[in-house]
């Protein structure tokens, strides 16, 4: 990282059902790309799987959520509550690591 990126939370649970969750928000100087000055990712799915189960991400300055291969261009509610989509999707029992 650079010295103008801040990881703000940079976490990863694996499971032993072969998932893993990652929650990763990192301050980046604002710009066209990212103008809110946030580059995010809250995944779940298998690991090392080419398709998450669930993703929300910004990796190439636009928001999207990626449902297995599909994946949605979306409008950006806030890193919250993008969060509390996210964790909500989780399997029940997982919800609580988060």
């Amino acid at each position: 990282m650079t010295d103008d990126v801040t990881a703000v939370r940079d976490e990863t649970e694996a499971y032993t059902d072969g998932t893993v969750a990652r929650v990763r928000v990192l301050v980046v100087p604002e710009s066209e790309k990212f103008p809110e000055g946030i580059k995010y990712a809250f995944h779940y799915g298998e690991a090392g799987a080419d398709d998450p189960v669930i993703r929300f991400d910004n990796h190439h300055g636009v928001h999207e959520l990626h449902l297995n291969a599909e994946v949605f261009e979306i409008d950006y509610p806030g890193l919250q509550a993008l969060y509390r989509a996210w964790r909500a999707a989780l399997p029940p029992k997982k919800r609580d690591d988060w």
